[in-house]
């Protein structure tokens, strides 16, 4: 019996360059108010971290044999499994600032053994069972977006590690337009989903920073909260049904909207990063594409009095589609580097409204006009939301030409209740501060809350500061201070960029240890020999 077809496929789309983020094309020239800046932190010390060819690192050795890759290629076909280094380098890792500069600065790059691409579901089960009775190591792969060290080529224990590309997994199998609902492959981009659903009138709505490149699998295995959470729900709540590979067997789990059955067993895959099996099919919710979309911004005395409106308004049970409020340093920065510094002070809020008609989303913004008003906002007009909307998947490649000049550029992420939000935004920004100015290189630090909720907000910190010599060392000693920050004063260790490797030191923390039993006790069932994605999110063993 012929493979079933699905109802659509879409174009495909570019892959990220194997040293910075994006494929190339996005002019990632710095505008001018951004080079005033610099000159200003950098007070002419720099340290600068051009990148360079791929010619000139040297990948690590494949250790798969030839019996290994003919397995594997009879699984999957022989043009679907390699050992090139052109692909390998393309699977080195993750886009955080770390990865970068070991791209950067490191002549030896950890790659993996080999790249496998399945298609379907079934050829992903038969990897999977393969490399468990092999001991290969495998690292599930969709757009290569992480920044938490969620996708690093580890081997672990085992003798290799193959990259598992679902990149040919991208298809809409089914759409149901009675339910909502649409059965895509997990390797289908955010764009890819949008190109296919849009054409018959629909969307997902999820628009995550890492939207041009990451995979609906791994929206679902971070739990992603993309940028119009408001008023389309995080990634988690579109999440209808899943489909899932594991070395000991499939899963198919969610059938109704709504079910009593025992633990909703998806919460073991939504925020698994890998680590238990891998999502193969996700199926999700949708909505018809909006009518009209009405856009907002308004200028605060300060940050508390915005964050006292945005509370006022999530609470009411207003929704608006994109809701952002940057703290004074924040939007200081972005009104230097538009060049309007001075039409631009206090903290200033975003808001985009979507309707079924230009009615609905106009009363939506005016229900949030006056409650803003309210709280001492003034109106600043249409204008900084499209100018933010236009811009929003930019600002990582602006990274990478800060790394060129000698700056560093990382952001970092947390919730907390209302409550406790104020004691939150103070103490990371005074870590980030106290560890860098420590070093020598004073930082900005920036910050705005990215998502609401009735219960508290998410606060996402950008740093920039001058490069020192020891560029990772000076990082990693800012980030753990940050991260120890949160715990302390009752924030999760991360919001929506996932646990991965980064992270993992401080899960524990947040979970305490049976949460880490239990954890484990699951990868052990699902994945007895430890191949999937070992040292990502949880450890088979306590002694691994």
């Amino acid at each position: 019996m012929p493979a079933p077809e699905p109802l659509a496929r879409p174009t495909v789309r570019p892959r990220m360059e194997w040293d910075a983020w994006g494929d190339g094309t996005r002019d990632a020239r710095l505008p001018a108010g951004a080079r005033t800046l610099v000159t200003t932190l950098l007070q002419g010390k720099t340290h600068p971290v051009p990148r360079r060819p791929v010619s000139s690192a040297s990948l690590t050795p494949s250790r798969l044999s030839d019996d290994d890759t003919e397995a594997l290629a009879g699984v999957v076909g022989a043009g679907h499994v390699t050992r090139e280094d052109a692909e390998r380098a393309l699977h080195l890792g993750g886009k955080s600032t770390p990865d970068l500069l070991e791209r950067r600065l490191e002549d030896i790059q950890a790659a993996p053994d080999a790249i496998v691409t399945p298609a379907t579901h079934d050829e992903i089960v038969a990897v999977l069972s393969l490399c468990s009775a092999r001991g290969i190591a495998v690292v599930p792969f969709g757009g290569g977006t992480s920044v938490v060290g969620g996708v690093e080529p580890d081997a672990g224990t085992h003798r290799a590690v193959i990259s598992l590309d679902l990149v040919r997994t991208a298809a809409l199998w089914s759409l149901d337009e009675t339910s909502l609902l649409a059965r895509f492959g997990a390797g289908t981009t955010g764009p890819q989903a949008e190109e296919l659903l849009g054409a018959r009138g629909f969307t997902l709505g999820h628009f995550p920073q890492s939207f041009e490149f990451a995979s609906l699998g791994g929206y679902a295995a971070t739990r992603s909260s993309g940028q119009a959470s408001r008023g389309y729900g995080r990634f988690d709540e579109l999440v209808h049904a899943l489909r899932v590979a594991t070395p000991v067997g499939e899963l198919d789990l969610g059938r109704a909207p709504a079910s009593a059955a025992g633990p909703d067993l998806r919460e073991l895959f939504l925020g698994s990063e890998g680590a238990f099996g891998v999502l193969t099919e996700v199926t999700v919710r949708i909505r018809p594409l909006p009518a009209s979309t009405a856009y907002g911004a308004w200028s605060f005395p300060d940050f508390a009095a915005g964050a006292a409106a945005l509370r006022a308004l999530t609470q009411r049970g207003i929704r608006p589609t994109v809701l952002r409020l940057s703290d004074e340093s924040e939007t200081r920065v972005n009104a230097a580097m538009g060049g309007h510094l001075t039409r631009m002070r206090g903290a200033l809020a975003v808001g985009t409204f979507e309707g079924a008609d230009a009615g609905e989303a106009d009363h939506t913004r005016s229900r949030t006009d006056e409650i803003f008003r309210a709280h001492g906002a003034k109106s600043r007009g249409e204008d900084p939301a499209q100018s933010w909307e236009r811009g929003r998947f930019a600002s990582p490649a602006l990274r990478d030409t800060l790394l060129d000049a000698g700056v560093l550029a990382e952001t970092l992420e947390t919730a907390a209740t209302w409550a406790a939000l104020p004691e939150v935004k103070a103490a990371v920004t005074s870590a980030l501060v106290d560890t860098l100015s420590a070093g020598g290189t004073k930082p900005i630090v920036m910050c705005h809350i990215s998502h609401v909720y009735p219960a508290g907000a998410s606060l996402y910190f950008t740093v920039i500061a001058a490069l020192t010599d020891d560029p990772a060392g000076q990082w990693a000693g800012a980030k753990a201070a940050a991260s120890r920050a949160m715990l302390d004063a009752g924030a999760t260790i991360t919001h929506h960029h996932a646990v991965g490797r980064d992270h993992q030191p401080y899960l524990e923390t947040e979970i305490g240890p049976l949460g880490i039993a239990v954890l484990r006790a699951v990868k052990i069932t699902l994945d007895p020999q430890g191949i999937m994605n070992p040292g990502a999110l949880i450890r088979a063993r306590e002694d691994s």
